[in-house]
This record gives C-alpha cells, structure tokens and sequence, in this order.
C-alpha cells in the first residue's frame, strides 16, 4: 500500500526550524537503499531569497521550499512529496548535469510507505521539538500518530471512490457514492456536483424540453443533517456569457478555496448562486473531461467561514480527476451502447434487405426456369416439324428440286438442327445451374469414347483444314471408367469444338487422354489465336465470349464452356486453362472415377402370374397413377387406386389386397403413420406386402420403415412388375 501524500505543509517557519527540516532530508540518506540525488539552492542557484532542498530516490522523493517572510527571521515553507509537483519543480531549474540526473531518478511513483512514515516521523518531531522545547517523546508522539492516522484515512477514501469506479459502470451510483463518502471525510455541511450543461457530456434522456434550459444544475449532492437546506436539482437562469466565463476560470485546472464568501471577487453568477443557498465557505474543484469543464464538484461550509487546509485542497482535486475518469469510462460506454444499438439496427435492416433480395432472386430463378423449359418444349415441338419436313422433301421430294429448291431446302434442315442443339443446350444448362442435373452413371471404355469424341468433330475439322491428333495413354486394367458418359461427351465436344473452331487454317489440335491415381485426364491442345490473361478468368461464365471482334466471325452463344464446368462439377471435378495470346490454348479436365451404386439386379423370368390378388395404390400424382394402373392392370392384377390415406387403410380392411404400394415423396410422415396402422392387422389375417416409393434422397427413411421393399424414382415400369411378383413368390422374405 503507498502513502498518497502530496503537501505535508505550507506554513511560516523559523529559519532555524527550516535549516533543521534540511537537515533531515540529508539524514534520510542513511536510510536509503538505492541510488539518490539530494541537492540545496547553495549547489545548484546563489543564495537569495527562496530556498529549496529536493532528494529524490526510487524509494522517496521531497521537495522543501521556502520564501523569506517581511520581518526576515522567517520562511513561508512548503514541503511537499508528490512526484509530479517535484518534476514540474525541477525543470524550472537552470540546466545543469545535476537536474538532469534528478529528473531520471524521479520516476513518478509514490514513495513506498516505511520510508515516507520515517520521513513524516522526523519532521514531525522537528517541528514539535521547536514548538514545545521540552524533551521526550510523549508531546510528539500523539501528533504524529493523528498525522499517520490522517494519512491512512485519506488513502482510504480515494482508494474507495477508485474502487467504486472499476467495478460499476453506473455512473450515478459512483458520483452518488463519491459525494457522500468525501462530504463525511471533509466534514462539510453540504457537499455537491454542479454540472454544466453541454449536448456532448449530457445523457439525451435528460434534456429539458425548455426552449431556454438552464446553463447548469445541481445533480448530486451529501448534507451533513436534516437542517441543511438541500439544493438538489437547483436551477438558475444564468446569461451564456457569465457562465462562459466561469467555465473558463475553471478550465484552468485550479481548486479555489474560499474561507469566507463576503471576501469573495467572483463573477456575479456564482457568488448570487452561494448566497442564495445560504453558503458561507466553499472550496471547488472543477471536472475536466477532454479538456472541458463537466462540472464542479463544491464542498460547502454553511455554518460560518472556514479556513480550508492544503490537505483538503489536494483531497478534493484528487476525487475530481477519478471522477472525470469514471465519466469518462461512462461516456465511452455510452457511445459503445449506442453504436452496437446502431450496428444492431444496420444489421437487421441489411439482414431484411438480403432476405428480400434472395427470395426475388429465387422467384427470377424458378421464373427464368420455368420460362425456359416452357420455351424450350414450345420451340422443340415446331423445330421437328421444320427439320422433319426439310429432311423428307431433301430424300422423299414429291416432285423434281432445283439445286437452288434444294440448296434452301438444306440451309432450313441445318439451321434448325443448329437451333435445336442450341435450344437443347440452354436447356440443359439450364437445369444444371438450378441443381436438378442428375448424372447418369454408367462404366464405359475410356478408349471407345475418345474415338467418338472425335468423331463428332472429325468433319468439322476438315472443314476448317485443321489436323486432328490423339494421344491416349490408358493401361488396358483402366480402361473401364465410371461416369455419365454423355454428360463427358458434351464436355469433350465443347473443348474440341472451340479448339477447332479458334484455330486457323492448317493449324493442329491434339486431345490427350491419361489416368492418375483413379482420376481421368482429359487435355485438349490446339495452335489458335489463344486467350488474353486478363480474358481466362472469365472463360467459364454465361453467354461469355472471348472478344466482340469474334462475335460475328465464330459462331457460338457462349454457353458451352460455362455448360462444361458445369458437367464438370457435377462430377467433383476441376476444369483450367493455360493460354498464350498468338500461340494457342490448353484446356485440361480432371474427373475421378465415380462410385457405381450396386447395379440393379438382373430380371428373373418368372413365369405369368396366375394371381388374382388386389394391389392399392397410395398416389397422389394422377400421371403416375395411371401408367402404374394400365401396368399393373396388364400384367393381370386388380389395382384400386386412392390418394386419401384414411380411405386406404379401411379399404385395406375392407379388400384383403395382397400388395400395397405407397409413395413416400410427398406427406412422408402421413405415409409412416399409415404403413404403422397397416402392421396392426390382427394375427389371424392374410398377410400384407408393402412396397414404397421414394425420392433418391429418401433411401435411408425407407431403410429403416416397416416395409417389405422400396423403389427409388422414377420407377422403371418393366422393373416395378418384376418387383411385385418376387413380393409374391417370396412370401417371407423382405427385400
């Protein structure tokens, strides 16, 4: 614990007294550990009227000072310990080595506290020794125990209203709670904070609603009885100017004691403010919060005048300075609230306006693709009929063409068939970008489908004179390949197809073709006009192309690499491109062997069912409905077809069926509650197969139902039949 003391006295002295006061500090040497620095004005200045002896060490600092009084047997003498004091003192010396050295050692901290109660001990005893020459230490004694004591209770106080601070934010509570505990220390009759009125320092909720409010107020305030008239809230209508000049006296820094008002040459503001509420001695230190004034925090003595001591001073203007740090702390958690309210605010708002735009952007999208399988089945439906018709007139003419008959008639057939493939690869493009491609696995022979890769563009090729090459460098033992191999075949198609395509006359493109670590690798290479860097980025994306310049002199919409990456991916694969501008492009796919789902087993040829027996159809989709009526109905049983489930389970009860088939996809749960009813059927009763249909995404559901068996759609139709007379061939197996 360290002893916070900042001024022991400022009183007049005998010189004898203050020669004595100097000669402590040099034997305070004695007791000091560390490095120390004990200068007089003899060493350092001439002698002349002022007087000074600083010592300072890491352990104890002090500064005495003292002017020759009038009558020139005495010294006004100040002693004071506070660090900060003691620098600021220092460097109002002249420059010497010396000065510097001291102001190193002060570091600024307090003193520790064995040496200052030495220090303070030995003063005391000075001071007492001359005030009552007779010797022993019962006259001394008990001033200095109340010094001591005066000491502890100061640190008490402030150590408290620091306290406070650090543990509330509530800056209420803290000034509350400061008041009253340095009203009681002081024993003040009333002790207040007089706080200015200021947007920046002033809580929004507490503006007045007046069209000319108040320039400032009482907010706080600790009385010492009942008998003390209380000035809480109290109001004045004070003229700006006055109490710009006031604010500005006090933004000084300065406490003012007043031991008697009547003496009092403030301005008139205040000093009709003190006697209007009765105040006869006060002592103010004002709030400084980033250099303006707060406020002012007043002690008032209403009983009479009172000399305020130095201690008291120093007391004051220290809780001033914590309690500008507590409004501080509270203005900045203030502003923190009111910027995560904020932030709160902009992220609600952003967070409704992202909502907003992401469901318009779902509705564009289901709207985009719905117009685009609308149109692309509307376009598709004409188009054969124009490429049909063309082709029959082409081989079937009715009557004799002229080659100029027949060369229109040939321009109709292959713009149509152009206009077919590009609507089929909108559609297709369409799909995959809206997540509903599917891929088709299947094993294939990597070879074979090299080769008819390149067979679909081996006329084109010829066409631009351009020399086709192969490279494929495939193990036998790898040859077999899982993946959707139509979906690959576009892929290839499309690269081939623009190597060619951007590649001049007599020029080259080579396909090359490898395996790694179960990964295909597929490497188109051509000697074309290549790609600008700043151009490759945007290869993959939609309806892009690589210049306008080339718009109309290479065909294309610019679908066919994006529609690639997306096969691609698809796949769980990785599609790049390396180009130099004049030199030619190399486009490189990586696919990894895809898992192949066990194949569906082999169709026993089971004879015709002589079965008689009943199936119930769970379906809601009429479409579907009927297909699997007319199947079933074929195949010789009697199907009774119904959507609502109620209805099912009695006419279940009802017809004894042998088989019940039920679609999962839609209502699942409704569906699991049924097949559980249907298991309740007495002991007694036939027994009853359950077949259930679902979504791919529902196979694991359907793995743990109560069902005999399960078919993922869409249902092949020649399958569903077989999987039906298995249920009634094996009557006790569940498959």
């Amino acid at each position: 614990m360290l002893y916070r003391i900042y001024m022991m006295f400022d009183q007049a002295l005998p010189c004898a007294t203050f020669e004595r006061i100097q000669g402590v500090f040099a034997e305070m040497t004695t007791s000091l550990l560390d490095p120390y620095a004990l200068f007089t004005d003899a060493e350092i200045t001439a002698p002349g009227e002022e007087r000074f002896s600083v010592l300072v060490s890491l352990g104890l600092s002090a500064l005495l000072k003292g002017t020759i009084m009038p009558d020139g047997n005495n010294y006004q003498a100040q002693l004071v310990v506070e660090p900060v004091a003691i620098a600021a003192f220092l460097k109002t010396l002249p420059p010497q080595p010396e000065v510097e050295q001291l102001l190193t050692l002060q570091n600024r901290r307090a003193n520790r506290a064995k040496l200052q109660s030495q220090f303070s001990t030995r003063i005391l005893q000075t001071l007492v020794v001359d005030l009552d020459p007779a010797p022993g230490p019962v006259v001394c004694q008990p001033m200095v125990d109340a010094a001591l004591h005066q000491q502890l209770a100061q640190e008490r106080l402030v150590h408290q209203v620091t306290s406070q601070i650090r543990q509330s934010l509530e800056l209420p509570i803290i000034l509350q709670t400061a008041v009253e505990q340095v009203r009681a220390f002081l024993q003040t009759d009333r002790l207040v904070i007089y706080q200015f009125t200021d947007p920046e320092f002033t809580d929004p909720d507490d503006v007045s609603d007046e069209s000319n409010p108040p320039q400032g107020y009482v907010t706080y305030e600790a009385l010492a009885s009942e008998h003390i008239s209380s000035v809480l809230n109290f109001k004045e209508e004070y003229r700006w100017d006055n109490v710009h000049a006031c604010r500005t006296k006090y933004a000084q820094n300065r406490t003012v004691a007043v031991d008697d008002v009547a003496e009092y040459d403030a301005v008139d503001c205040l000093l009709d403010f003190l006697k209007t509420i009765e105040v006869r001695a006060t002592l103010i230190a004002p709030i400084i919060v980033k250099s303006k004034v707060w406020g002012l925090l007043i002690a008032h003595q209403c009983s009479g005048p009172r000399h305020w001591r130095h201690h008291e001073k120093v007391l004051l203007r220290l809780i001033s300075e914590h309690l500008e740090i507590a409004i501080y702390q509270a203005q900045l958690y203030r502003q923190l609230q009111q910027q995560k309210h904020t932030l709160e605010e902009q992220v609600a708002q952003r967070t409704q306006e992202l909502q907003s735009a992401f469901g318009e952007l779902q509705a564009a999208n289901q709207a985009k693709g719905e117009f685009v399988a609308t149109m692309s089945h509307e376009l598709r439906t004409p188009l054969t009929c124009v490429i049909g018709m063309s082709a029959t007139l082409l081989r079937w003419s009715l009557g004799p063409l002229s080659e100029k008959q027949r060369s229109y008639i040939q321009r109709i057939h292959d713009s149509g068939e152009q206009l077919l493939e590009l609507i089929n690869d909108i559609l297709d493009f369409s799909h995959a970008e809206s997540g509903k491609a599917t891929l088709d696995l299947s094993e294939f022979s990597i070879g074979s489908l090299t080769q008819q890769s390149l067979h679909m563009v081996r006329a084109e090729a010829q066409a631009h004179e351009v020399h086709l090459n192969v490279d494929v460098k495939v193990e036998p033992h790898l040859d077999l390949f899982t993946a959707d191999s139509r979906r690959l075949k576009q892929v290839l198609f499309v690269l081939l197809d623009n190597a060619i395509k951007f590649t001049p006359a007599r020029g080259e493109v080579t396909l090359r073709v490898w395996i790694e670590s179960q990964t295909a690798v597929f490497q188109v290479e051509d000697t074309g006009i290549g790609i600008p860097l700043e151009q490759q980025s945007q290869l993959f994306q939609t309806f892009h192309q690589l210049d306008p310049a080339y718009n109309r002199t290479h065909e294309g919409a610019g679908l066919g690499l994006a529609m690639a990456k997306k096969f691609v991916d698809l796949h769980r694969g990785w599609i790049e491109v390396s180009s130099v501008e004049g030199k030619g492009s190399v486009f490189t796919v990586e696919l990894p062997n895809q898992k192949l789902q066990p194949q569906t087993e082999e169709l026993e040829v089971i004879s015709p069912t002589t079965s008689s027996g009943r199936i119930i159809l769970v379906e809601e989709d009429e479409e579907t409905a009927n297909l699997m009526c007319d199947m079933l109905t074929a195949a010789g049983y009697q199907v009774i077809w119904t959507v609502e489930i109620s209805t099912a389970v009695e006419q279940t009860r009802l017809l004894q069926p042998e088989v019940v088939i039920i679609d999962l996809e839609q209502h699942g749960q409704n569906r699991l509650a049924m097949i559980h009813q249907l298991r309740k059927r007495p002991a007694d009763a036939e027994p009853i197969r359950l077949l259930m249909m679902v979504a791919a995404e529902q196979d694991e559901l359907a793995a743990n139902a109560d069902v005999d068996a399960y078919l993922t759609k869409p249902v092949d139709p020649q399958y569903l039949v077989h999987r039906i007379d298995r249920l009634l061939m094996h009557t006790d197996a569940v498959i």
